[in-house]
């Protein structure tokens, strides 16, 4: 697919109109691979009474039909894929928590793809050749940690492959090597900061400068956070393992605003959750991606499921490409409180930056009678009060801050320090009883 090169940083800029000529294209040659080689879409465009020759417009992927994550685990393991599965050099997989795992598979062309996505990200994140990238995203079927490595490889970055845990160890690696950048997520990497705090190290002292943070939603109150507790500049990167793994948007360093949407190589909607209609460019809706030039799993139309917004105006930096703006949540992480809808990035973003609580927090959801009951449980700062009189004071004036600025009826609890769960990963934000 693409020869060994640092990456295509002329595609960054290219003119609007270019961009949508190029996705025509592209789109074309998805839907026609989707149709010819993957059982499953030919029988639902041929429900849907469409055919790739019905494309001709960008309006006109609207006549196709979504594709959404159980599609993948229905047709458990490879029954999605478009390429032999000999032909194939990687599988990766989720967790499978939910059910069975969704599965997908990376052709050699796939993986350059993939590391030339990575480096593009790397770059607009401020990371340059030379630099060393302390890569504490988690390695194996989880895609996070083989996309930076490969990506901050073909950037011409050295490549510190720590993975997750073993946080005293990172501290101790962050000093040593000298790290310029660093890559988890969020909430790990306020784990590594506690970690150094509580060794007394001073990671403001240290040269790491530039934080790639993913994996998991996280609010602009998250962002001053770890700006503050690492002495760094937080940008927010973006992908998920269905549509490519990590690399499919990344917000640049120069404005911070919102994630640059790499539309050469994907096609991005938004849509009304409930009616499927599509919501109009700047106003918030369900993020659907359509694949360009995968080869192994094309995915068209597919559901992400998070709650976002689309802009098209121009960024600081210069880049051409449309950007996704801070994702508020997930439509099937959305919680009714009491009749009310909550997002947990709602509540995180009153919760984080307040004096005298620390950034770790879970939500338990409950049922009460027929209703749906919420309890937070967030920690006391270190340096705040530890008696159970003045947390119970703190946790007071949080539920009347989350009443008045969520909405929502709901316990608070301020933990001792430590109290609450770390995590060397993806943050467990919200612990459901119910189940």
């Amino acid at each position: 697919m693409t020869d060994t090169y640092m990456y295509d940083c002329d595609a960054e800029t290219m003119p609007r109109a270019e961009i949508e000529s190029l996705q025509i294209a592209r789109v074309k040659q998805t839907l026609e691979r989707a149709y010819n080689k993957v059982p499953h879409y030919k029988k639902r465009f041929d429900e849907a009474g469409v055919a790739p020759e019905d494309f001709k417009t960008l309006d006109d992927i609207r006549r196709f039909p979504f594709t959404v994550k159980t599609d993948l685990r229905d047709n458990y393991p490879f029954g999605m894929f478009a390429e032999p599965r000999e032909s194939l050099v990687r599988l990766h997989a989720s967790s499978g928590t939910t059910g069975k795992p969704t599965v997908v598979g990376y052709t050699p062309g796939d993986i350059e793809l993939w590391t030339d996505l990575m480096a593009r990200s790397m770059a607009c994140a401020g990371a340059l050749p030379g630099d060393i990238v302390h890569n504490a995203y988690g390695y194996g079927l989880f895609t996070g940690g083989l996309g930076a490595h490969y990506g901050a490889e073909r950037l011409g970055c050295s490549v510190v492959p720590v993975s997750g845990g073993g946080t005293e160890r990172q501290v101790v690696l962050l000093q040593d090597f000298g790290a310029r950048v660093i890559c988890a997520t969020p909430s790990y990497a306020l784990n590594i900061a506690e970690v150094a705090a509580r060794q007394g190290v001073d990671l403001c002292e240290l040269p790491v400068s530039i934080g790639v943070f993913g994996a998991e939603p996280w609010s602009d109150a998250m962002r001053d956070e770890l700006e503050d507790k690492l002495c760094l500049k937080a940008v927010d990167i973006y992908g998920l393992s269905e549509i490519l793994g990590p690399g499919v948007a990344m917000e640049c360093h120069v404005a911070q605003d919102g994630l640059h949407a790499w539309e050469d190589h994907f096609l991005f909607e938004t849509i009304d959750p409930e009616t499927l209609e599509p919501v109009p460019e700047g106003e918030p809706g369900e993020l659907v991606i359509t694949t360009l030039t995968k080869e192994a799993l094309p995915m068209v139309r597919y559901r992400t499921r998070d709650i976002t917004r689309l802009s098209g105006e121009p960024c600081l930096c210069g880049r051409t490409h449309r950007r996704i703006l801070r994702i508020t949540g997930r439509d099937d992480d959305m919680l009714i409180i009491r009749g009310v809808n909550v997002y947990p990035s709602q509540v995180e973003a009153v919760l984080v930056g307040l004096p005298g609580i620390a950034p770790h927090y879970q939500f338990v959801v409950s049922q009460d009678g027929p209703m749906t009951a919420l309890r937070v449980e967030v920690e006391a700062a270190p340096d705040a009060a530890g008696d159970a009189g003045s947390r119970n004071a703190k946790a007071d004036e949080l539920r009347h801050q989350i009443k008045s600025l969520v909405g929502v009826t709901c316990d608070v609890a301020v933990m001792e320090v430590g109290a609450v769960p770390r995590s060397e990963g993806k943050a467990v934000r919200v612990r459901d009883l119910r189940k």
